[in-house]
Protein backbone atom coordinates (compact mmCIF):
# COMPACT_ATOMS: atom_id res chain seq x y z
CA UNK A 1 0.00 0.00 0.00
CA UNK A 2 1.51 3.29 -1.05
CA UNK A 3 2.60 5.74 1.87
CA UNK A 4 0.21 8.40 0.78
CA UNK A 5 -2.74 5.76 1.52
CA UNK A 6 -0.93 4.53 4.99
CA UNK A 7 -0.56 7.65 6.90
CA UNK A 8 -3.94 8.94 6.09
CA UNK A 9 -5.48 5.33 7.64
CA UNK A 10 -3.09 5.68 10.63
CA UNK A 11 -4.24 8.88 11.24
CA UNK A 12 -7.90 7.79 11.20
CA UNK A 13 -7.23 4.89 13.70
CA UNK A 14 -5.20 6.76 16.00
CA UNK A 15 -8.22 9.70 16.09
CA UNK A 16 -10.74 6.93 16.53
CA UNK A 17 -8.54 5.51 19.47
CA UNK A 18 -8.58 8.79 20.87
CA UNK A 19 -12.09 9.53 20.86
CA UNK A 20 -13.28 5.85 22.28
CA UNK A 21 -14.07 4.63 18.86
CA UNK A 22 -12.30 1.10 18.19
CA UNK A 23 -12.79 -0.48 14.83
CA UNK A 24 -14.61 -3.60 14.76
CA UNK A 25 -14.48 -3.68 18.48
CA UNK A 26 -14.78 -7.52 18.57
CA UNK A 27 -18.50 -6.82 17.15
CA UNK A 28 -18.34 -10.08 14.88
CA UNK A 29 -17.39 -12.59 18.06
CA UNK A 30 -19.45 -10.61 20.13
CA UNK A 31 -22.62 -11.33 18.41
CA UNK A 32 -21.02 -14.85 17.31
CA UNK A 33 -21.43 -15.36 21.43
CA UNK A 34 -23.99 -13.05 22.11
CA UNK A 35 -27.15 -13.48 20.29
CA UNK A 36 -28.93 -10.35 19.12
CA UNK A 37 -26.28 -8.42 21.47
CA UNK A 38 -27.39 -4.69 22.69
CA UNK A 39 -26.43 -2.32 25.20
CA UNK A 40 -28.14 -2.92 28.29
CA UNK A 41 -26.34 -0.03 30.19
CA UNK A 42 -23.04 1.97 30.46
CA UNK A 43 -21.50 3.53 33.15
CA UNK A 44 -17.84 5.56 34.00
CA UNK A 45 -15.84 4.71 36.36
CA UNK A 46 -13.83 7.61 37.89
CA UNK A 47 -11.41 7.75 41.11
CA UNK A 48 -11.09 11.07 42.73
CA UNK A 49 -10.12 13.26 40.04
CA UNK A 50 -9.60 10.53 37.32
CA UNK A 51 -12.02 9.01 35.05
CA UNK A 52 -10.55 5.12 34.65
CA UNK A 53 -12.64 3.55 31.80
CA UNK A 54 -16.76 3.56 30.57
CA UNK A 55 -18.36 0.40 30.82
CA UNK A 56 -20.95 -0.76 28.58
CA UNK A 57 -22.60 -3.86 29.43
CA UNK A 58 -24.24 -6.02 26.06
CA UNK A 59 -26.77 -8.78 26.21
CA UNK A 60 -29.03 -10.64 23.98
CA UNK A 61 -32.10 -7.88 23.07
CA UNK A 62 -30.29 -5.49 25.66
CA UNK A 63 -31.87 -7.79 28.49
CA UNK A 64 -29.53 -9.03 31.00
CA UNK A 65 -29.50 -12.05 32.47
CA UNK A 66 -26.61 -13.72 34.44
CA UNK A 67 -28.17 -17.20 33.11
CA UNK A 68 -27.71 -16.13 29.52
CA UNK A 69 -24.43 -15.08 27.25
CA UNK A 70 -23.26 -11.49 27.72
CA UNK A 71 -20.58 -9.24 27.51
CA UNK A 72 -18.80 -6.39 29.32
CA UNK A 73 -16.63 -3.87 27.46
CA UNK A 74 -14.47 -1.30 29.14
CA UNK A 75 -12.54 1.60 27.10
CA UNK A 76 -9.91 2.92 29.10
CA UNK A 77 -9.24 6.62 29.83
CA UNK A 78 -5.87 6.60 31.19
CA UNK A 79 -2.61 4.29 31.27
CA UNK A 80 -3.04 0.95 33.70
CA UNK A 81 -0.82 -2.16 33.82
CA UNK A 82 -1.92 -5.36 32.63
CA UNK A 83 -0.60 -7.06 36.05
CA UNK A 84 -2.64 -4.77 38.17
CA UNK A 85 -5.84 -5.14 36.55
CA UNK A 86 -5.40 -8.92 36.96
CA UNK A 87 -4.36 -7.81 40.69
CA UNK A 88 -7.51 -5.39 41.52
CA UNK A 89 -9.84 -8.35 39.69
CA UNK A 90 -8.36 -10.95 42.36
CA UNK A 91 -9.15 -8.69 45.25
CA UNK A 92 -12.98 -7.88 44.10
CA UNK A 93 -13.47 -11.80 43.49
CA UNK A 94 -12.05 -12.35 46.75
CA UNK A 95 -15.32 -9.28 47.85
CA UNK A 96 -17.90 -11.53 45.97
CA UNK A 97 -17.29 -14.54 48.38
CA UNK A 98 -14.22 -16.39 46.62
CA UNK A 99 -12.07 -18.18 49.62
CA UNK A 100 -10.53 -20.69 47.58
CA UNK A 101 -6.92 -19.39 47.50
CA UNK A 102 -5.91 -22.22 45.24
CA UNK A 103 -7.99 -21.38 42.64
CA UNK A 104 -7.76 -17.74 43.21
CA UNK A 105 -4.00 -18.01 42.79
CA UNK A 106 -4.73 -19.94 39.07
CA UNK A 107 -7.22 -17.26 37.70
CA UNK A 108 -4.59 -14.67 39.20
CA UNK A 109 -2.16 -16.40 36.98
CA UNK A 110 -4.25 -16.52 34.12
CA UNK A 111 -5.42 -13.12 33.92
CA UNK A 112 -1.64 -11.61 34.29
CA UNK A 113 -0.94 -13.67 31.17
CA UNK A 114 -4.09 -12.77 29.22
CA UNK A 115 -4.36 -8.76 30.08
CA UNK A 116 -2.25 -6.34 28.63
CA UNK A 117 -1.11 -2.69 29.82
CA UNK A 118 -3.91 -0.76 28.26
CA UNK A 119 -3.90 3.16 27.26
CA UNK A 120 -6.46 5.97 26.52
CA UNK A 121 -8.72 4.36 24.28
CA UNK A 122 -8.00 1.02 24.47
CA UNK A 123 -10.68 -1.25 24.76
CA UNK A 124 -11.16 -5.11 26.61
CA UNK A 125 -13.98 -6.90 26.24
CA UNK A 126 -14.92 -10.13 28.19
CA UNK A 127 -17.55 -12.37 26.31
CA UNK A 128 -19.35 -14.95 28.58
CA UNK A 129 -20.80 -17.31 26.73
CA UNK A 130 -23.55 -19.89 27.06
CA UNK A 131 -20.94 -22.92 27.83
CA UNK A 132 -19.58 -20.83 30.67
CA UNK A 133 -16.28 -19.72 28.82
CA UNK A 134 -15.01 -16.80 29.38
CA UNK A 135 -13.27 -14.89 26.25
CA UNK A 136 -11.26 -11.72 26.52
CA UNK A 137 -10.25 -9.40 23.80
CA UNK A 138 -7.90 -6.09 23.30
CA UNK A 139 -9.87 -3.94 20.72
CA UNK A 140 -10.71 -6.31 18.24
CA UNK A 141 -8.33 -9.25 18.73
CA UNK A 142 -8.64 -12.34 20.79
CA UNK A 143 -6.22 -12.68 23.33
CA UNK A 144 -6.63 -14.80 25.78
CA UNK A 145 -9.50 -17.62 27.12
CA UNK A 146 -10.66 -19.01 30.41
CA UNK A 147 -12.28 -22.25 30.52
CA UNK A 148 -13.78 -22.62 34.10
CA UNK A 149 -17.70 -21.81 34.74
CA UNK A 150 -17.12 -20.62 38.24
CA UNK A 151 -14.38 -17.88 37.08
CA UNK A 152 -16.95 -17.47 34.29
CA UNK A 153 -19.79 -16.43 37.21
CA UNK A 154 -17.14 -14.99 39.81
CA UNK A 155 -15.36 -12.32 37.33
CA UNK A 156 -18.29 -10.38 35.85
CA UNK A 157 -20.05 -10.41 39.16
CA UNK A 158 -17.38 -7.78 40.18
CA UNK A 159 -19.20 -5.26 38.17
CA UNK A 160 -22.63 -6.88 38.11
CA UNK A 161 -23.55 -8.75 41.43
CA UNK A 162 -25.58 -7.02 44.12
CA UNK A 163 -22.63 -7.37 46.59
CA UNK A 164 -20.36 -5.39 43.92
CA UNK A 165 -17.97 -2.80 45.42
CA UNK A 166 -19.86 -0.31 43.56
CA UNK A 167 -23.50 -0.36 43.21
CA UNK A 168 -23.91 2.42 41.50
CA UNK A 169 -21.52 1.37 38.76
CA UNK A 170 -23.77 -1.53 38.55
CA UNK A 171 -27.20 1.03 38.35
CA UNK A 172 -25.54 2.48 35.24
CA UNK A 173 -24.39 -0.85 33.62
CA UNK A 174 -28.00 -2.42 33.84
CA UNK A 175 -29.75 0.87 32.16
CA UNK A 176 -30.79 2.29 35.84
CA UNK A 177 -33.70 -0.03 36.59
CA UNK A 178 -32.95 -2.31 39.27
CA UNK A 179 -35.79 -3.58 41.05
CA UNK A 180 -35.63 -3.70 45.30
CA UNK A 181 -38.41 -3.83 46.93
CA UNK A 182 -41.13 -1.59 45.27
CA UNK A 183 -38.31 1.10 43.49
CA UNK A 184 -37.49 1.50 40.04
CA UNK A 185 -34.50 3.57 38.75
CA UNK A 186 -35.06 5.13 35.35
CA UNK A 187 -31.88 6.92 34.74
CA UNK A 188 -30.32 5.54 31.31
CA UNK A 189 -26.60 6.02 31.67
CA UNK A 190 -24.51 7.16 34.89
CA UNK A 191 -21.10 8.79 35.52
CA UNK A 192 -20.02 7.58 38.80
CA UNK A 193 -17.89 9.28 41.25
CA UNK A 194 -16.03 7.15 43.70
CA UNK A 195 -13.99 9.64 46.05
CA UNK A 196 -11.10 7.94 47.40
CA UNK A 197 -12.08 4.35 45.89
CA UNK A 198 -8.59 2.14 44.67
CA UNK A 199 -8.68 2.43 41.37
CA UNK A 200 -7.95 -1.00 39.09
Amino acid sequence: MPNSVIKPVICMVSLLAMIGVTPAMAIEDIHLHVPQAKKVGKARMSVMFWDVYDATLLAPGGKWSKDKPFALQLTYLRHLDGPKIADRAVQEMRGQGIDDEVKLAIWHTQMRQIFPDVYEGDTLTGVFTKDGETIFYSDNTEIGRIKDVEFTKYFPAIWLSPKTSEPDLRLGLLGGKIQKGQDNYDTQERTVSYGTARMH
